[in-house]
């Protein structure tokens, strides 16, 4: 083992464990076990806010709604710097959480925290350029004034599979805005969040601009907040099931929502792909976060001429792989979130089987204790197979073949998802238009990964609206205002 059971222990204490409300920390009657899903054991236990307690962090929003949205946009940008600062000063004991809690190896962990630590950065250069415009009327006589102003207080709701990037991609916009923000993490892993709250009142954040509740009733705490008049502003990462139904409950607010959903990305390779490139390509498509990201490929589209060979050397890569604990040394796949998942790979991989395909490599759950499955490569996946509708959210490749371009951007829009898409191809006519038709609100041509705080991050159809990142990112925060003033 790499790291000591001290160590672990030492991150672990530092972590507040209350709800953090109005700039305080609160303790509640019950807990939330916080399980380590390379063991199965509990971890640490934090509070379980109630549905009062919910309304009780929004009442601290909307009270420093009006001061924060007054403060200087440079004073919010240099809070975000410090932000930044600090993640990076305590890097190592942030990855060491989110490996504890989530299950992703270090490596992967401390490249996360780089990743998340980048929108503090990168919005706190944002905040100083909200910018409005000023012009006279076409028919002269009256002036035009346009400004952007923070659209109110934030509920923020973010999963388990990037504990800290999540949260740092919605509370860097709203911050950098003048937005306040309620956030609540995932059940399964809110101790990263916990840990970011205190980085944030460390770096200066005034008391009541963020809030954390940590809850195992997520729906009975949310639907109140996010039925309150006070509200301006919904933002949501997970499942599109649950982002149906919370934009459901805005309407009645009429709210301001942003919503990153569902995926299944597919991984196009055409006949004259760099073929070792696009098995490194899917490597990083596939595995990166165990599997468990919604933009990791889903299913990979191969032409025909080239599918064994892609196939024997993806699978070759793919076994290749070491699994165990993420704090091991050496490990390079660690465990799914818990039973449930490993359950649901596990039932995907064998519907797979039974309507026609091959196991090239893996294709089993590992171990009896924690929930390790085996790095998977299918071949021969017919469409009907579940896997090729369903998010896998698991290290499982599906291979399918296509023969004509048409052929595999057809199979490519083939689903209600339109998150990311992967293509790789030598030409760069193919590759332009293959881009411009993939029903998809990001591409990746050449390259595994896409995700990039100084770029827009969102899909189309039900993978949700809006966008997170990128000059876009902000203006999910703010309003548009317009003054006509006369002369």
């Amino acid at each position: 083992m790499s790291v000591s059971a001290a160590r672990i222990d030492a991150v672990l204490d530092a972590v507040p464990k209350g709800l953090f409300i109005g700039g305080e920390w609160l303790e509640t009657s019950g807990g939330v076990k916080v399980e380590n899903p390379a063991t199965g054991e509990v971890l640490a236990e934090v509070a379980d806010a109630t549905p009062e307690q919910g309304i009780q962090a929004l009442d601290a929003a909307v009270a420093v709604a009006e001061s924060w949205a007054a403060t200087d946009p440079r004073e919010r940008g240099e809070i975000l710097r410090k932000a930044f600062e600090l993640l990076h000063q305590r890097a190592d004991d942030f990855a060491l959480l989110m490996t504890l809690e989530m299950g992703k190896p270090l490596a992967e962990a401390r490249g996360e925290v780089t990743y998340g630590a980048e929108f503090f950065r990168w919005f706190s250069e944002e905040s100083v350029r909200i910018a409005g415009r000023y012009s006279m009327a076409p028919s002269g006589g009256t002036r035009l004034l346009t400004m952007k102003q923070p659209v109110g207080p934030v509920y923020a709701i973010t999963p388990w599979n990037f504990p800290l990037a999540m949260g740092t991609r919605k509370i860097g916009p709203a911050i950098a805005a003048g937005c306040p923000v309620v956030i609540k993490p995932a059940a399964q892993t809110p101790l990263t969040t916990l840990a970011l709250a205190a980085v944030l009142v460390e770096a200066g954040v005034p008391d009541g601009v963020i809030n954390v509740i940590t809850t195992s009733s997520s729906g009975k705490v949310s639907e109140p907040i996010i039925r309150d008049p006070r509200l301006r502003k919904l933002t949501f990462t997970g499942s599109t099931e649950v982002g149906r139904r919370l934009i459901g409950q805005s309407a009645e607010q009429v709210l301001r929502v942003s919503m990153e959903l569902g995926g299944n990305a597919p991984f196009l390779v055409f006949a004259d792909a760099d073929l070792d490139r696009a098995v490194d390509g899917a490597m990083l498509a596939k595995m990166r976060n165990i599997g468990e990201a919604c933009t990791a490929a889903n299913r990979f589209l191969v032409h025909s001429s080239v599918a064994d060979e892609f196939g024997r050397r993806f699978a070759e890569k793919m076994s290749a792989l070491t699994v165990g604990p993420g704090i091991d040394d050496g490990v390079q796949v660690g465990p799914l979130v818990d039973r449930a998942a490993v359950q649901k790979v596990s039932e995907l991989v064998g519907d797979a089987v039974d309507a026609g395909g091959s196991v090239l490599t893996g294709g089993e759950k590992l171990g009896d204790r924690g929930y390790f499955y085996a790095p998977t490569v299918l071949a021969d996946v017919p469409t009907s197979a579940k896997m090729f509708r369903e998010e896998i959210f698991g290290p499982v490749a599906p291979i399918t073949t296509f023969d004509t371009d048409d052929d595999g951007i057809a199979l490519a829009n083939d689903t209600e998802f339109g998150l990311v898409a992967y293509a790789f191809t030598r030409d760069l006519t193919r590759a332009i238009r293959v881009a411009e038709r993939l029903q998809t609100g990001m591409v990746g041509i050449n390259q595994g990964i896409v995700s990039n705080p100084a770029a827009p991050f969102g899909g189309v159809k039900a993978s949700g609206v809006g966008r997170e990142g990128g000059a876009e990112g902000i203006e999910e925060y703010l309003e548009t205002k317009y003054v006509g003033i006369a002369l």
